[in-house]
């Protein structure tokens, strides 16, 4: 500027100091904007995974900015392996070379291999093979060896199959070209039969069946038969002779029918114990299933039964139903008989402390009682809290905080398989979350395991928490193994449906640990495990949108319709969240049956003589997880017994002005409880 200027043209002409910021300002500006944001980055990489999934190359568009992100190389593989039968080998060895260690990778790899196979071109299957891939492609390698002229050598080839109770059909083949070769002697056949009957595999022992000749042959299509058809077994057993092999077959007829039909399965063994000449495990297997299938049906022998089982029959389980089977009776004398037939350290498990307690205090030995009752109310369980309701104690909770190590949690941070494991979760994507986090730390000891959960817990994936704080001193991580989870909106749809938000909780967390993606054999899906066609009924019986089964693994959507379905079941039990627990696993129909056959019982005797050990143990397990999160939510606890009101008796919902007890920690040292605090995951 010159010294003539005007002050005007010196306002209007910047200097060139302020061009030097502008241009250093517009750069930085364009420096940020070349860096995204990891939100940014996060739903860059959510649009491409969508193009990814659908093939070809448009995911590139998408991902413009993604190179340095730790999941790039997850959208090429997406889309090479929808196009997995168009790929030549050049193709996927090219990313294999570039990606070496990546889950994405080996699933490529086995994708095409399997492309490979079902086309039958052995020569690229082979050139990208590699052992370790599972039975079906180490079948499909030994067909390639085969269809390229090569033989099979048992030891070496079918050995490491030959364990297997069941195998994949791409086994088939090689099986036949191996029997073909004579390969399968008698002895290695019976030898798989035996792995496969242990296995319950019937359609195993059928197919090898017929590879044995004559008698063998037949006698082998009977055990299958005892697997899979037991009632029809049982009948024509009487025609078949007395040989080691049909006397096995009859034994595992008469045991697998005693589960379907036990008067069926008496009246058979009538029929069969002179026809055969059993040995003595024979016939203590059979009495063992007759005693305690009856056990589970309540008969009205079923406790002299048990009781008259010969020592090497019995087990932990005839025991333990023979106190069961007393508790129904109420027959006090004959429950602590049965206690004390147990061993000790089955005898010891919270269930049978606290009632052994019942039968003291109900045969006259309160001080006793008081005194098993007193030591079981120190311990967060469902059997710890029934014990101080007993004594009108408090809830012994005894909270602590995970340990920190800051150093070491940097670590983790940078470790690029947990980076992987977390981005993934970030983008909802928490099974290959959970592949890549099992990965990353396998083979890492207790400390880093429960370090890397803690930092999982800090981006709320919640259910890595709770598997990982499952032992010892990590029992009383009670925040982290019992999260809130508010983002989910459980406390308001609970409200909504007229539910305790603590109970909802409970069921979430026993359903699926909060796994957002859980899925189940039946098709139950998401946090709180809704069948497709329940979810359909649900919301429209609440005038609720329906967005079909894939809306499930939305965590608003599954706990809204979740919530209600509680609330349906309870609505069908007086409002009783202990009985609608039990509808809510085994279905109210189920629920309907053991009332009208057990209906008197106390809930405490009721619970412990529900026949499905699954059902009974999910009971308790959320009658205990109620409690916990009625703590979480209000400092205090319902009392568990006002959770299970008498059976017909109304529920009365609790809320904020209805009495709770305190939550103490009687221990100086928390740790004195670690193995039963908060109850079984």
């Amino acid at each position: 500027m010159t010294p003539n200027a005007s002050p005007a043209a010196r306002v209007r002409q910047p200097s060139s100091y302020l061009l030097l910021a502008l241009i250093a300002w517009f750069g930085l500006a364009a420096m940020v904007h070349a860096a995204p944001s990891p939100d940014e980055q996060r739903v860059a990489f959510k649009q491409a995974w969508a193009v990814a999934q659908q093939g070809g190359d448009g995911w590139r568009t998408w991902a413009k900015g993604l190179t340095d992100y730790p999941l790039y190389p997850y959208l090429e593989a997406a889309a090479l392996e929808h196009d997995v039968d168009t790929l030549d080998r050049a193709t996927v060895a090219d990313f294999l070379k570039r990606h070496p260690d990546l889950l994405p990778a080996g699933d490529l790899r086995r994708a095409w291999l399997h492309s490979q196979a079902r086309r039958h071109d052995w020569s690229d299957f082979l050139a990208l093979y590699q052992p370790g891939l599972g039975d079906a492609l180490a079948c499909d390698a030994l067909q390639a060896k085969l269809a390229q002229g090569g033989t099979l050598d048992f030891q070496r080839d079918l050995a490491p199959l030959w364990d297997s109770a069941n195998l994949p059909g791409a086994c088939d083949p090689v099986l036949d070209a191996a029997n073909d070769a004579g390969l399968l002697t008698n002895t290695r056949l019976w030898a798989r039969i035996d792995r496969a009957l242990d296995a319950g595999q019937g359609g195993t022992v059928a197919a090898l069946a017929t590879w044995l000749p004559g008698a063998e042959g037949k006698a082998a299509a009977r055990l299958a038969q005892a697997l899979r058809d037991p009632a029809t077994a049982v009948a024509d057993a009487v025609n078949w002779p007395d040989t080691p092999r049909h006397r096995q077959a009859a034994s595992l007829a008469l045991q697998r029918l005693a589960r379907r039909d036990t008067d069926a399965a008496d009246a058979g063994w009538q029929r069969l114990r002179p026809h055969f000449s059993f040995s003595d495990d024979q016939r203590d297997g059979v009495l063992y299933a007759l005693a305690l299938f009856h056990a589970t049906d309540f008969d009205e022998h079923a406790l002299a039964r048990l009781a008259a089982l010969p020592a090497a029959a019995q087990t932990d389980t005839s025991r333990e139903w023979r106190a069961r089977v007393a508790l129904a009776r109420q027959d006090w004398p004959a429950v602590l008989t049965a206690i004390e037939a147990m061993p000790a350290t089955q005898r010891d498990e919270d269930e049978w402390r606290y009632f052994q307690a019942r039968a003291l205090a109900a045969t006259g030995h309160g001080d006793r009682a008081a005194t098993l009752y007193d030591k079981l109310a120190q311990e967060a369980t469902y059997y710890g809290f029934l014990a101080a309701d007993r004594v009108q104690d408090n809830y012994a909770i005894c909270p602590l905080d995970p340990p920190d190590d800051t150093q070491r949690e940097q670590a983790l941070q940078a470790d690029p398989g947990l980076q992987r494991a977390f981005e993934l979760f970030a983008v909802d994507l928490p099974h290959l979350a959970r592949r890549e986090w099992s990965r990353a730390l396998a083979g890492a000891d207790t400390t880093t395991r429960r370090l890397a959960a803690r930092l999982a817990y800090e981006r709320q994936w919640y259910d890595r928490a709770v598997f990982t704080y499952s032992s010892g001193e990590a029992m009383h991580y009670y925040d982290q193994r019992f999260p809130l989870a508010s983002q989910d909106g459980v406390v308001p749809q609970a409200q909504q449906a007229g539910i305790d938000p603590s109970w909802a909780y409970a069921i979430a967390r026993a359903e699926s640990a909060w796994m957002s993606d859980a899925h189940s054999g039946a098709d139950a899906r998401g946090l709180m495990q809704l069948v497709p066609a329940t979810a359909a009924q649900v919301a429209k019986r609440n005038g609720l949108d329906w967005g079909g089964g894939q809306s499930l693994y939305d965590p608003a959507v599954n706990i809204m319709l979740g919530t209600r379905y509680l609330a349906q079941m309870a609505s069908r039990f007086n409002g009783a969240p202990w009985l609608a627990s039990a509808a809510y696993n085994a279905g109210p129909n189920k629920v309907d049956q053991w009332l009208g056959e057990r209906g008197a019982l106390p809930p405490d005797l009721f619970v412990a003589t529900i026949p499905y050990h699954e059902t009974r143990d999910y009971v308790a397990r959320v009658m205990a997880f109620a409690v916990i999160y009625d703590w979480r939510l209000s400092g205090k606890a319902l009392p568990l017994g006002s959770r299970m009101p008498a059976i017909g008796q109304p529920y009365s919902l609790p809320d904020v002005h209805t009495p709770r007890k305190d939550v103490t920690c009687p221990s100086a040292s928390p740790a004195s409880a670690v193995a039963t605090a908060g109850g079984k995951d």
